[in-house]
């Protein structure tokens, strides 16, 4: 289950989940970008073998095969996009942000997200025409 969590905030940057899933799923992502910043073929391997990821199923043609390494090959998106924007950073690359119960069960629901990312906030106002300028 933390193998699709995280296979999920790769591919989407960020993942709506309970609090306690989002707590326990953070150390396997912190330690998919240290793999991801070391770079070498060993520590893909590593990545591929926790996060068990498998190449397409069934046969596919060329094409789609390459929308399938563009869109989903979460290892390519792990080392490819996301680890090289944090080579400066030294660790706490998720954050959780708290939201409201979930009304069926009660249970706390967070936003796991990459600190990169912009958090999620209110769109900005729009401007107000000016109607008394002339041009």
């Amino acid at each position: 289950m933390l193998a699709n969590l995280v296979c999920s905030l790769i591919k989407h940057r960020r993942v709506v989940t309970t609090l306690a899933k989002a707590k326990a799923a953070r150390p396997l992502a912190e330690k998919m970008i240290t793999l991801g910043k070391r770079g070498t073929v060993y520590a893909r391997r590593l990545a591929a073998a926790r996060l068990h990821v498998r190449g397409p199923h069934g046969d596919l043609t060329k094409e789609e095969r390459k929308k399938w390494r563009q869109n989903e090959d979460v290892i390519r998106i792990l080392f490819d996009e996301l680890a090289p924007g944090f080579k400066d950073r030294n660790g706490g690359y998720t954050r959780i942000i708290r939201l409201a119960q979930r009304r069926g069960d009660a249970s706390q629901m967070a936003i796991l997200e990459w600190v990169e990312t912009q958090p999620v906030s209110a769109p900005a106002p729009a401007e107000p025409a000016e109607a008394g300028k002339k041009g």
